[in-house]
């Protein structure tokens, strides 16, 4: 029996190297997207580059995406890709735009366009609910107070409107806040971790963050990418809400993570106002029901148990190469 062949735009990122991993040793053809414009950074998925196949293509350019389509012949897509750091949306609008929302419907085109039976998963995000009151469920009316947010509920429904109108198996994973000691360092949880490593080592002194107060429903990026799957597994294509259920601060973070190094988060945190979002969302809790009832997903990282392994991770990290430049 042929093995099934998927492929993966943002395979460098959190969730493309942990999905990558996931679909291997679901026995799948692993075939993911880099930029041509780009050097990529390849170290989420150093470890599983020879089992891979890196594939030029960008959400910007459709004829790209269709030769990369030709030459994977996927029976699934997952579009991961996008401007995906929700502050830099504001200084750069119109390229989010482009990536985030316009990219997604290149993508759909491209299928659709193909004529093959392939499902298509698109990454929408629990920003497109913004200010609307917790817990958000797939009823939850959208309210994005940021242009990532605003991107991604255009995706969303264009994913929607394509499944409707062409019959395509397309689904869309509202997933709350995921991290991982893959994280990119500009994200808050990632941030706390490594400012606390770089504490720890000697590094620095002390770590400035914007809005202690704002509440997230955090969980561990490698359980996320289960459900992912799941939704291209049953069926009848529908969206799903993916998250714990439990909403936390990033002062809880920061008390979390200075604690698990051994120290006070109140002798080294420092609020800067310039940090702060032009209009922040300051509430987001899951109501993850239908995805637990209907997919059977459990998330299986607690809140407490993520974040001291990535500050793990990181002071292991920042030893390491402390130790390497000793060695120089």
């Amino acid at each position: 029996m042929a093995r099934k062949r998927a492929l993966i735009t943002g395979i460098t990122g959190q969730d493309g190297s942990y999905l990558a991993e996931f679909l291997l040793e679901k026995g799948y053809e692993v075939y993911g997207t880099i930029r041509r414009a780009s050097t990529p950074n390849l170290e989420r998925i150093e470890g599983i580059l020879p089992r891979i196949t890196l594939l030029e293509a960008d959400l910007l350019d459709p004829y790209s995406l269709e030769r990369a389509i030709e030459e994977a012949r996927p029976q699934e897509i997952y579009n991961l890709a996008a401007m995906s750091f929700v502050p830099t949306s504001w200084s750069q609008p119109s390229l989010t735009a482009e990536f985030t929302a316009v990219g997604v419907t290149r993508m759909l085109e491209v299928i659709r366009q193909t004529g093959r039976e392939i499902r298509f998963y698109q990454a929408s995000s629990s920003e497109m609910f913004g200010s609307a009151p917790p817990p958000q469920n797939e009823q939850t009316p959208f309210h994005p107070r940021s242009p990532y947010g605003v991107a991604k509920v255009y995706g969303h429904h264009i994913t929607v409107n394509y499944r409707e109108s062409y019959g395509l198996f397309a689904v869309s994973g509202i997933l709350f806040n995921h991290e991982s000691p893959r994280r990119g360092l500009e994200f808050v949880t990632r941030k706390i971790t490594d400012g606390v490593a770089r504490i720890v080592v000697g590094e620095a002194k002390e770590l400035k963050l914007g809005n202690l107060d704002a509440r997230r429903d955090w969980g561990f990026a490698g359980d996320y990418v289960e459900a992912m799957w799941l939704m291209l597994q049953q069926s009848t294509p529908e969206d799903y809400v993916v998250g714990t259920g439990e909403e936390h601060t990033v002062r809880e973070v920061c008390e979390i993570a200075f604690s698990r190094a051994g120290l006070e988060w109140r002798d080294y945190v420092k609020r800067d106002e310039a940090l702060l979002r032009p209009a922040d969302v300051e509430h987001l809790r899951a109501d993850p029901s239908k995805a637990e009832r209907r997919l059977g997903w459990r998330r299986r990282v607690g809140f407490q148990e993520l974040i001291e392994m990535m500050v793990d991770a990181d002071i292991e990290r920042w030893r390491r190469k402390k130790g390497e430049k000793a060695s120089r």
